[in-house]
C-alpha cells in the first residue's frame, strides 16, 4: 500500500541536526519518513498524487525536484543546506518553522524547469568552461579531493570554441562557455543572472565568465571561502527554447552533472509537480 504523504530527510545536509530532526518527524508524524537515498525506487512509496517533503539541501531538493519532474506530485521543500539556490530562487523562507508550514499548508503552482536534450535542469544548464568549473566548486565544496584533480584537469584544458544560436535568439560568435540559467546563482552560490522558476522564461548569459581567471576566480571565492560574488554576469536574454551547435563539440552540463556534448536543445517547460510555495 502506497503513502500519500512522504517526508525525505537527508542526514548528510548541513543544517540537520538531532534537534532539527526530532522536530521534522514530530510536525510530520503522519508522513512515512524515509531516508534520503537516491537508488530508492521513490516512486513505489507513494500514491500518484501525494504530497512530498524533502527536508535537505540543494543536492537532495534538486534531486526529487528532478526526479518528479513530469509527475502530478505536491512537493515542499525544507531547505537545510548551505546556498539553498532553488529556495531562494522560489521566495521560500531559510527558517524550518516557518518553511514547515509552507510544506503543510502551501499553495500549490508550477514552475518553470529547464531540459538540455531531454534532462531537467533546476538550476543552469552550462556548456564549456562554467560547466567544468560547476563540477570543480562541487567537489571542493564537498571535499571530495580525490575527484578535484580530475576536475582541475578538465577546467585548465577547457578551450574557447565558436558557437551558433537558433530559436528565439539568433547568433553567432566564440566563446569559453555559455550559460542557460533558471535561477541567480548555481552550485556553490555563482551569480550567473537574475533568472527565477516563477518566470516562464530561461535566461542565456552572454558574458557570464568571459575568462578562464574570471570563472575559476568566482567558483574557489564561492565554494571555498564562502563569498557570493556579484561581479560579472553580463547581459542576458530571455528566451524559451534554443539550439546551440559549436565547434568543436563541447560538453554539457544540466545544473552540475556532464549530460553530454553539443549539439543541445534547451528549452523552458512548466512543470507538471506543484511547489508548495508562500501564498
Amino acid at each position: 500500500m502506497t503513502a500519500t504523504r512522504l517526508l525525505v530527510l537527508s542526514r548528510g545536509a548541513g543544517g540537520m541536526t538531532e534537534e532539527v530532526e526530532a522536530k521534522l518527524r514530530k510536525a510530520f508524524a503522519d508522513h512515512l519518513i524515509v531516508d534520503f537515498d537516491p537508488d530508492q525506487d521513490l516512486e513505489a512509496l507513494i500514491s500518484p498524487r501525494g504530497r512530498i517533503v524533502v527536508a535537505g539541501g540543494d543536492g537532495t531538493v534538486e534531486f526529487i525536484v528532478r526526479k518528479f519532474a513530469d509527475t502530478q506530485h505536491p512537493i515542499g521543500v525544507i531547505s537545510l543546506g548551505t546556498f539553498n539556490n532553488l529556495a531562494r530562487a522560489l521566495g521560500l523562507p531559510t527558517g524550518i518553522d516557518q518553511a514547515m508550514e509552507i510544506a503543510k499548508d502551501g499553495h500549490q503552482r508550477a514552475i518553470t524547469l529547464g531540459r538540455v536534450n531531454g534532462r531537467v535542469f533546476v538550476e543552469a544548464c552550462a556548456i564549456g568552461l562554467f560547466g567544468e568549473t560547476i563540477a570543480l566548486g562541487e567537489s571542493a565544496k564537498d571535499m571530495e579531493f580525490g575527484k578535484l584533480a580530475g576536475k582541475l584537469k578538465d577546467v585548465i584544458a577547457a578551450k574557447r570554441f565558436q558557437f551558433e544560436l537558433s530559436g528565439d535568439i539568433q547568433g553567432s560568435g566564440a566563446a569559453m562557455s555559455l550559460v542557460f540559467s533558471n535561477t541567480a546563482s548555481i552550485g556553490s552560490q555563482l551569480p550567473i543572472g537574475n533568472a527565477t522558476p516563477m518566470n516562464p522564461y530561461l535566461e542565456f548569459s552572454v558574458h557570464a565568465g568571459r575568462t578562464r581567471t574570471d570563472i575559476v576566480g568566482r567558483a574557489v571565492k564561492s565554494a571555498l571561502l564562502f563569498q557570493h560574488s556579484e561581479d560579472g554576469a553580463g547581459q542576458v536574454f530571455k528566451f524559451s527554447k534554443l539550439e546551440v551547435k559549436t565547434r568543436p563539440r563541447v560538453r554539457v552540463y544540466a545544473d552540475n552533472f556532464l549530460v553530454g556534448r553539443t549539439p543541445a536543445t534547451i528549452a523552458a517547460e512548466a512543470s507538471a509537480l506543484k511547489m508548495l510555495l508562500p501564498k
